[in-house]
């Protein structure tokens, strides 16, 4: 595993995962076609918030189980807390600093079929 920092655009929340990144997912439900997020799947164990959990805003729908946060100063969407393994995190992984998935397989995720 390696690790990788990241942060929202402003620099406001900055955070830090540790993942050998096996897939990247793109998830095809109502909020995550519209943020266009390419994600891998992060365990809590793995992730760390580094700074800005004051300029984290919180975002549920549906059955209000995943949490998706955003900055509450330039609006990016840097990670959630996910539905069906709460215990993870979909980080964006356009928000990883320095960081390029080419060559890596991204999987297309059927978010938008979930009762």
């Amino acid at each position: 595993m390696q690790t990788y920092q990241g942060s929202c655009h402003c620099g406001a929340i900055r955070f830090e995962i540790a993942t050998d990144f096996p897939e990247l997912t793109m998830c095809d439900c109502s909020i995550c076609r519209r943020k266009n997020a390419l994600m891998v799947k992060v365990h809590e164990s793995h992730f760390k918030l580094l700074a800005g959990a004051e300029s984290l805003s919180e975002y549920q729908f549906h059955s209000h189980t995943a949490h998706h946060y955003f900055c509450k100063t330039c609006g990016i969407y840097p990670f959630h807390r996910k539905r069906v393994t709460p215990d993870n995190f979909g980080i964006n992984v356009h928000c990883l600093d320095n960081f390029d998935p080419a060559g890596i397989p991204v999987r297309q995720a059927t978010g938008a079929k979930m009762q």
